[in-house]
């Protein structure tokens, strides 16, 4: 199905699918909530199986974006976002059919209103919601419409290093204090072991001594011994 620019109208009478088309494609952008896209769960989406056709165990949705403006942050001049989901839960994101984070998907949409609950995809039921927003509420589309979005998740993104780095610093805090406690237990250790090396160290020399005074006292006693018995 190929969308010109400018805005494309899908009608239709009920049943036909409209919501479908609207459901796929915020689906893709990375939809989180399963009551948005009329489901239970998230594995819903997969094809139960009707008269004549087994029931599927993937769901598959690819989206083609020309690029030609440069507005997408790549350097790609069509991209093709793609997003599978399994029976099991799991699911998959690919950009130019290499496999990427949700946070990838968000990042290259964000301040384009492309996003999935952005403003580029409107139904019916969304209009009357708009017109019963409150301020607020307006004033957060109307940001996104004007790429506003952008440096307000940048701004975020960096208080979330700031406090982060504050952490890290008071945690540096923590460890230099435990380390200079160590150093003082270490130098209390040193100071011990030189001490004790030195009265070892005044022992042995006093060991030493004792042993030379006990040869001089055997000597006094066995030289008279020995004359003695020479003569």
């Amino acid at each position: 199905m190929k969308l010109g620019e400018g805005v494309t109208t899908v009608v239709g009478p009920n049943g036909c699918g409209k919501t479908n088309i609207v459901d796929a494609i915020r689906w893709v952008l990375g939809e989180q909530k399963s009551r948005v896209l009329r489901s239970g769960k998230m594995e819903d989406v997969i094809f139960n199986g009707a008269d004549g056709f087994k029931p599927l165990n993937v769901c598959t949705v690819s989206l083609t974006v020309h690029n030609n403006s440069g507005k997408l942050p790549v350097e790609y001049n069509d991209i093709e976002i793609g997003r599978r989901v399994f029976r099991n839960g799991e699911s998959e994101y690919t950009i130019n059919k290499t496999p990427c984070r949700l946070k990838d998907v968000n990042d290259l949409f964000l301040d384009t209103g492309m996003g999935a609950d952005a403003y580029s995809v409107i139904e019916l039921k969304m209009i009357e919601q708009i017109l019963s927003e409150t301020g607020d509420d307006r004033r957060r589309m109307l940001e996104e419409a004007a790429g506003i979005n952008k440096y307000r998740l940048q701004r975020r993104s960096t208080l979330r290093k700031f406090e982060a780095t504050r952490f890290d610093l008071e945690r540096i805090n923590d460890i230099i204090d435990e380390i200079k406690q160590k150093v003082h237990n270490l130098n209390l250790q040193l100071k011990r072991f030189k001490r004790h090396k030195k009265l070892s160290e005044k022992l042995r020399g006093q060991d030493i001594a004792l042993a030379l005074l006990k040869v001089q006292r055997f000597r006094t006693t066995i030289d008279p011994l020995e004359k003695h018995i020479k003569e």
